[in-house]
């Protein structure tokens, strides 16, 4: 079996002492988002799928696109999945985000509730599965923390940091906010060291 000469020139390196370099762990993207990076930020629900697309600009990020997918209550869960997958592929479509951040999974008491939101979660991940994108999850306590600082913070109050700190003429919708907060967050967490990686899905 051959070896290539930069092959070589690492075994010599490593036998002669020289510290390896650090390699990612999974779910660890290679370095920190480089300017210009769109991030796609979801926060699933059969009724309600909040979206929101940001770029990594300096000074600080631009807003690209948000807003919630909505289906009625009137429509059986087959029709909202196809319109939560048909849309999601229309906003990859234009806007090519290159990391997709999803709210993580939380203990619901109901059951029902929890396989309704599951079957929402699976049709948006699957969308964005299929365009290549690494997809994240951070739980619904650190992005509160991280953007509005207490892990407890109200709807509206994240609501009005992300507008406040996206510069959005008006206030986000509820789910759309959310999904803003999870793709700022996911920007910041970014561009700093971390000893711990996030989840990747």
């Amino acid at each position: 079996m051959g070896i290539s000469t930069q092959q070589f020139k690492q075994m010599q390196a490593r036998l002669a002492g020289a510290p390896r370099k650090a390699q990612p762990g999974p779910g660890v993207p290679a370095g920190p988002l480089t300017e210009d990076t769109v991030i796609l930020g979801l926060d699933p629900s059969l009724r309600g799928t909040g979206y929101g697309v940001i770029q990594t600009t300096r000074p600080s990020p631009r807003t690209l696109a948000h807003g919630t997918i909505r289906c009625p209550a009137s429509w059986p869960h087959s029709r909202c999945l196809v319109k939560i997958a048909q849309t999601l592929r229309d906003l990859v479509r234009a806007h090519q985000p290159a990391v997709c951040v999803v709210e993580g999974l939380f203990y619901a008491q109901n059951l029902r509730t929890a396989l309704i939101l599951g079957e929402a979660r699976g049709a948006a991940l699957a969308v964005v599965a299929e365009a290549g994108m690494e997809v994240f999850e951070i739980a619904p306590r650190k992005v509160k923390q991280a953007i509005v600082g207490y892990g407890a913070a109200q709807k509206t109050a994240v609501a009005r940091m992300v507008q406040r700190l996206l510069g959005l003429p008006d206030l986000p919708a509820p789910d759309a906010a959310d999904a803003l907060a999870l793709a700022l967050t996911h920007a910041r967490e970014s561009s700093r060291y971390r000893l711990t990686p996030r989840q990747l899905i």
